[in-house]
């Protein structure tokens, strides 16, 4: 999925929707990390996509928090 209909998709989503994502991704990236660390990651790359995701996930769950405060 590209980037933008990533976006897309998180924005479309609720504040708790996007918490429980938040968690389910820092869950893939520690299991991620744990595999790398004691065996072989067949994608590595994979790590930096799931780290930007989170950031994308933070980023929406922090512009509707602000969006609450201002209304």
């Amino acid at each position: 999925m590209k980037a933008k209909d990533y976006k897309e998709s998180l924005r479309a989503k609720s504040l708790e929707d996007l918490k429980k994502e938040e968690m389910e991704l820092k869950e893939q990236l520690f299991k991620l990390r744990f595999k790398h660390a004691t065996s072989h990651v067949d994608n590595p790359h994979e790590i930096t996509v799931i780290k930007r995701n989170i950031a994308r996930v933070k980023t929406i769950i922090r512009e509707k928090e602000l969006a609450a405060l201002e209304q």
